[in-house]
Order: structure tokens, then sequence, then C-alpha cells
């Protein structure tokens, strides 16, 4: 028996049009009018939008951080996804000092698997860099892992230099794979940390301001540079700030390889939220750090004209309680990240469609089809299409509420969005055909999530 989504209208990153779509066996095999046959199941989306399942190219979930853990495990991150609309997560793999690859993907696979409610993939994060290490990289390409992290901050514990960028993104080009960067000087940025500490400046607020803007934009710029002598191509990972958004216009005007990502807090949170009091502003200590709320302009129009092409929540949550306040003597001690896979698919709607900044089509691109291009998994995700997985969102436009840790699924004590009005919501939430969520709420008893083995990296995707 199939499923039949009937009177609602189907929007991809290209297209907007009204037609019913049949789900059968995890896929969508038809879009049209009438579709539906005897004794398929019909469930009404007359007044709605069916946009493909969302894809969030970066979380942290189940991470060792500093003598802690983040709040989410896969369980329980991916079970807020699912209620707000993401059908598809790529993770970090995180590889330890003194590890292989080999035993870092092993890692991640044993904390997920069983445990996903939705589909899910990795990234291999790298710390650790010697000949074994970068030979190893094409074996796990081979698994399905074509897209590797590299640091550029976080001196001494995940950083590393320049003749390792250099090397990893070569041998990325020559197999296929994507290098994702996190783009700030961590070499300056230790140095400006240890000169606010001597002063004994050591509240939250500091985190940023040992941080500035003007060090990603330098980084992104030598990565753009490194990119250019090895011909490899470049992802740059949650892009907070116009410095490093212009780097990027420029590499792309001059038709270089390199893409960007941004994520909900740099579009809709600020510098301000340091002021908070009472220790509150920990909640925002993340890397890049919440910047001046006008670039935000820069970066929604980054969004609007293709130079960021997708959107991603950084998902690496703390609770406030017991893990933010280990910080409470020095900023040095907060865990960086915060709270977003539940919230990131209707804030972009909320605040980029119904605000006028994107388009419904650009919408679905940035949360959705950019990614899966970017990350091998097009046309199975990231697009309504027959032969597509039936990851769907019947997103009630109509609808409106107040996000609030009260009602989130995500397992952490406060939520960075608190207080915001959701415009639209997921009134159902289809994976592989199978429904798995219902208006913020998880319907699935069991995770029933896959791995996605993704292809290689190919430029000619993007065009």
């Amino acid at each position: 028996m199939a499923t039949v989504l009937t009177g609602g209208t189907v929007v991809t990153a290209a297209e907007c049009y009204r037609a019913d779509v049949r789900m059968e066996q995890g896929r969508i095999t038809q879009i049209g009018e009438s579709v539906a046959e005897d004794g398929d199941q019909q469930v009404d989306a007359a007044g709605c939008y069916l946009f493909p399942g969302g894809i969030d190219p970066h979380t942290h979930f189940d991470l060792p951080v500093g003598g802690t853990t983040t709040a989410d495990d896969f369980a329980s991150g991916t079970a807020a996804a699912a209620a707000g609309g993401t059908t598809t997560v790529l993770d970090f793999a995180t590889q330890h000092k003194g590890e292989t690859l080999q035993q870092a993907l092993a890692n991640w696979q044993r904390k997920a698997a069983g445990h996903c409610y939705v589909d899910y993939g990795f990234h291999l994060a790298i710390s650790d860099w010697n000949a074994a290490i970068q030979a190893e990289m094409t074996a796990v390409i081979e698994q399905g892992v074509s897209s590797f992290k590299l640091y550029m901050a976080y001196k001494n514990v995940l950083q590393v230099d320049d003749g390792v960028l250099l090397a990893a993104m070569r041998t990325a080009r020559q197999h296929g794979a994507l290098i994702c960067l996190h783009c700030e000087n961590g070499d300056v940025i230790a140095a400006l940390v240890q000169e606010a500490v001597a002063r004994g400046q050591t509240g939250p607020e500091y985190h940023a301001l040992t941080r500035p803007a003007l060090l990603e934009g330098e980084a992104v710029n030598r990565a753009v540079c490194l990119a250019r002598l090895a011909q490899a191509p470049l992802y740059v990972v949650h892009v907070s700030c116009a410095e490093a958004l212009r780097v990027l216009q420029e590499a792309q005007e001059r038709g270089w390889p390199v893409y960007g990502e941004t994520c909900p807090q740099y579009l809709l949170l600020d510098e301000a939220c340091y002021q908070k009091p009472d220790f509150e502003a920990a909640k925002y200590v993340m890397s890049p750090p919440l910047r001046p709320a006008a670039n935000q302009v820069f970066l929604w129009q980054g969004l609007a004209d293709g130079n960021l092409l997708t959107t991603a929540s950084d998902h690496c949550s703390f609770n406030f309680k017991q893990q933010k306040e280990l910080g409470r003597s020095s900023f040095q001690c907060i865990p960086n990240g915060a709270p977003g896979v539940e919230n990131r698919f209707g804030l972009l709607y909320t605040y980029g469609v119904a605000a006028g900044k994107l388009s419904l089509n650009q919408f679905v691109a940035v949360t959705s089809t950019n990614a899966a291009k970017l990350f091998g998994l097009y046309p199975a995700k990231g697009t309504l299409a027959v032969g597509s997985d039936a990851d769907i969102v019947v997103w009630d436009p109509a609808e409106k509420r107040v996000i609030t840790a009260r009602d989130q699924v995500q397992r952490v004590d406060y939520n960075a969005y608190e207080g915001f009005m959701q415009t639209g919501n997921a009134r159902a939430v289809f994976l592989r055909g199978r429904q798995i969520a219902a208006n913020g709420r998880l319907l699935d008893a069991a995770p029933a999530g896959r791995y996605l083995k993704r292809s290689r990296f190919a430029s000619n995707r993007m065009s």
C-alpha cells in the first residue's frame, strides 16, 4: 500500500507547483494530479507546502569536549532533528590524538548505529596528521565518507598547521573528497586569550572579544590561497561575518570552487547576547562567536545570492547547569557550542521566506538541496522527484508558535532562540515514506535512521 499526499504545493530548489505525491517502498513513485490508487492511504496536504526533508550538514552529537560530553547524543539529537523537519544529518566523526581514521569512524558508527531517528552520515574530523593518516584518507572515502574537516583554531587541541592543510587538500583533490574548514586564526586567538586572562578579563564576553571577526576573515583568505595552490575545492563552515563572506565572494567571482555555510545563530543572534547578566552569556559561547548585528544583512544577502550555499545548525549542545557553568571562573573553560538542530528549518522559513529575504526555492536550496549536492547525496536526498527517497516535510505556513525550551525535544536545558516566533509548522515529517514526526513531536518509538554511504565530490553537481 502506498501513501499519497494530496492537495499540497511541491517546492524544490527550481520549481513550485500544485501536485499530489505518491510514496511507496521508501521512494517517491509518482508526482502529478490524482495519482492515488485504490487502497492507498491518502494524507490531506491542502494549503501546505511539500518540502524535501531538511539536511543539516553540521552537527556534533555525543562529542566529548574538555572533560564533559554534549547534552545530546544521537538518539536525542536526531529525534529533535525529525521534530523540526530535518530528515538527514551529517555529524563529525572526530579523530582523537593517536587514533587512526578507521578507529575514529568506528567510534562514531558505534555511537550512532541503532540510535538515529533520521538518516545520517559522517564527515571525518582530522586532528592528528602523519603519512599513514594521509594514506588512510583513500580507504575512508571508499567507505562513503567523502568529506574531511580540519581546524585552523583550538591551538594545541584540534588545530593543524598550514602544511597539513595543504597536504590534506591535495589528497582530497586526488581522490574526490571535499575539505571542510573551521577558519579562525588559532595562534593569534591563543595570544589574545592569554593577554585577556593576564588582565583578569575572564567573563564570557571575553570569549568573543578574543576571537574578532578580522581573524576569521584572515583565516578564510589563507584557506582560499591554500586551496588554490592545491587546486582543490573548499567548504568553509559556519561563516559568521562580512569579513569572511567577502573573501568567499571574491573567490567565487574568479570561478574558484569555494563554498560557504552559515548558521541561524549568525543570522539571528548578535554580540548583545554577551551582555546578559548572571552568567547567561555563557549560553552563547560558541566559535566563531556571535558578531555585531550589522553582519546579518550581509549573511542573508549571501544566502540569497548563492555565495553561501548551505545553512547548518552546528548543533553542539551543553546544559547551562553543570556544563556551561564549568567556566564560571574563566571563559576558557566554558564548553563551546549551542543547540539548534530542532529549530534550523523553522527559523530559516520564518526569518527567510516569511520575512521576504529568501524565495521558497532558495529556502529549499539552502536547507536541503545544496547540501545534498555538495556531500554526495543528490538526487536520492535533497529534492522531490520520482525515484528520490520519500523524505518530505508537510509544512503548514498558516500556523504560528513561540519557540521555548519547555516544549523542545532536544535534550538540553535552554534554547538559544527562546521567545522567538516561528511562522509555519512541520505538520508531518516523512522519512523514506514513513511518517516519523507530527506537529513538533516524534512519532517513532524506535530509531530507524540509516547510515548513508556518500558518493565522491564532483563540482559539476553544483551547476
